[in-house]
C-alpha cells in the first residue's frame, strides 16, 4: 500500500518552501509538494546529480553526437496540442497500464500550468522528415528552476525515436543548461534499488541519493536494497518533527 507525506504549495512563499523541500527528498505534483513514507518499504530514494563533478560516458557522449540535429526551446509552462499528441502517443508506446494512461487534455494542461513556482516546459525538435512541415516535437521535458538546481518533474518522448536514447538526452541537455546557469544539482526524482524502469538514473556518474536524512554519493547500486521491514520507516509525527521548514518572512520583506 502506497503512502505519502506531502503538503499543499501556494502563496506568496510557495518557491522558498519548494527550494527548501526539494532538498529534503520531496518532489511536486501540480500545487503539492510530497515524499514517499510507505509503512513498510523505505525503497524509493531521491536522486540528483552533481553538475560540476558528471562526466559523460562513452555511450552518452555517442548520444550527444547522435542528437546533434535536435534543437531546445524553453517555454512558459502552457500547454500546446502538439504537446499533448506526443504525450499520448509516448503512454500508449510505454506506459499503456500506468496511472497516467487515461489522462485527458485537461488533466494535461493541468500537469503542465498548474505550478505555483518558476518553471518551464524545456521542447526538443527535430529535422522535419518526408511530408512533414516545420521542426516536429521529438521531446518534452516538464522543468522546474530551484535556487540550487533543475527539476525534471516529467519528460516524454517521441517512441518512434528510441534509437536516439531521448530520456537519457533530455538529462544530458538538462546537466548542461544547469551548468550554464550555474546551478549545482540536477534533480531526477526517485531511484529505487532493483527497479528496472528506474535503473537508467545509476548510469549517471556524480550521482547522489537521499538516504537517511541525507544526501550522500550513489556508489555502487548494488551496495542498496529497498528496505521492507515495518521499522525501516521513521513514524510520520517523527518525519515531520525533522523536517526544516524556511524561515517565514516578515510582511514588510
Amino acid at each position: 500500500m502506497e503512502r505519502k507525506l506531502f503538503t499543499a504549495l501556494h502563496g506568496d512563499q510557495a518557491q522558498r518552501l519548494n527550494d527548501a523541500l526539494s532538498k529534503q527528498g520531496f518532489r511536486r505534483s501540480q500545487n503539492v509538494l510530497y515524499r514517499p513514507s510507505c509503512a513498510e518499504c523505505s525503497g524509493c530514494l531521491s536522486a540528483r546529480i552533481r553538475v560540476a563533478d558528471f562526466v559523460p560516458s562513452r555511450t552518452q557522449r555517442r548520444i550527444m553526437k547522435a542528437t546533434a540535429q535536435l534543437r531546445r526551446n524553453a517555454t512558459s509552462p502552457w500547454a500546446t496540442e502538439d504537446q499533448f499528441q506526443l504525450f499520448r502517443r509516448y503512454l500508449d508506446a510505454r506506459h499503456a497500464d500506468g496511472g497516467m494512461a487515461d489522462m485527458d487534455v485537461f488533466e494535461f494542461a493541468a500537469m503542465i500550468e498548474e505550478t505555483p513556482i518558476k518553471t518551464r516546459v524545456i521542447e526538443y525538435t527535430r529535422p522535419a522528415g518526408p511530408g512533414e512541415k516545420g521542426r516536429p516535437l521529438a521531446a518534452v521535458s516538464l522543468t522546474d528552476v530551484f535556487d540550487d538546481g533543475l527539476s525534471m518533474v516529467y519528460s516524454f518522448y517521441d517512441p518512434d525515436l528510441t534509437d536516439l536514447s531521448l530520456g537519457t538526452f533530455a538529462i544530458l541537455d538538462h546537466i548542461a543548461i544547469a551548468r550554464e546557469a550555474g546551478l549545482p544539482y540536477v534533480y531526477l526524482g526517485y531511484w529505487v534499488p532493483g527497479s528496472r524502469k528506474m535503473g537508467y538514473k545509476a548510469s549517471f556518474n556524480a550521482l547522489e541519493i537521499f538516504k537517511g536524512g541525507d544526501w550522500q554519493p550513489l556508489g555502487d547500486p548494488t551496495d542498496h536494497r529497498a528496505e521492507l521491514h515495518p521499522l525501516s520507516v521513521d513514524p510520520i509525527a517523527e518525519q515531520v518533527a525533522r523536517i526544516a521548514l524556511p524561515e517565514a518572512r516578515s510582511i514588510r520583506d
